[in-house]
């Protein structure tokens, strides 16, 4: 179907740039996955045990590096969440960790913007998560490193400071499901495509944020991420 076909404008593609590149990335979908640093799994109580789950945001929801994000409607406490993001390049079903970076185009870092409060009361009520975590300018994201120019990180410092306050750090060795593991569990899952991101948890020491708060994070090796929330729309 050609764009003349539709009976509304078509959306623009969501994209990412790419570093050393002129081209940006398509992308698809984007998936996050829940609990996977243990010390941040400890502080908000939950089983340490756990296989890893998956959730998704809309891939309209990305931010770019450098942006004010309006303080989100019906939350009284948005978190901040840094996260290692892969990017696909290719994909398919039951990826078997082996085979699973074969299918990796890049990195970068990006913050997963969390309505806590509301995140919590659809927990306890055995509700989905989306109304906590899949919301307008919910997924900032920096521009993505090709694994091509820095390999596949396995180690480095992931971080992320709030006015100058560093509030979230850790290591990626402390990734207690790794890259090529958790392409396998997800394409369990979904069969997994070009576009697609995975967003690939966080450290502890999420903490809340404010209007004004400027927000700075990192992961070593693979880029910085800059942005600021702003007031209510």
């Amino acid at each position: 179907m050609t764009a003349a076909s539709y009976v509304i404008s078509a959306a623009p593609q969501p994209a990412l740039p790419v570093v050393g590149e002129t081209g940006s990335y398509p992308v698809r979908r984007i998936w996050c996955v829940g609990r996977n640093y243990l010390e941040h799994i400890r502080e908000m109580g939950n089983d340490e045990r756990a296989p890893p789950f998956f959730f998704a945001k809309h891939a309209d929801m990305l931010v770019p590096d450098g942006a004010t994000i309006p303080y989100p409607p019906l939350t009284k406490d948005l978190h901040h969440e840094v996260e290692l993001i892969v990017a696909m390049k290719s994909g398919g079903l039951n990826i078997p960790t082996e085979k699973a970076l074969d299918h990796v185009y890049g990195y970068a870092v990006g913050i997963d913007l969390t309505r806590r409060d509301l995140q919590i009361a659809s927990r306890k009520k055995e509700r989905p998560w989306e109304i906590g975590k899949s919301f307008d300018y919910s997924a900032p994201c920096s521009a993505i490193q090709p694994a091509s120019k820095i390999g596949h990180p396995t180690k480095g410092r992931i971080w992320l400071m709030v006015n100058g306050k560093e509030t979230q750090k850790g290591d990626l060795t402390e990734l207690i499901w790794n890259v090529p593991e958790i392409i396998w569990q997800l394409s369990q899952q979904v069969k997994l495509a070009a576009g697609d991101i995975i967003m690939t948890g966080t450290p502890a020491g999420v903490s809340q944020l404010q209007p004004g708060d400027k927000i700075e994070c990192g992961v070593d090796g693979v880029g910085t991420l800059k942005v600021n929330i702003g007031k209510p729309e």
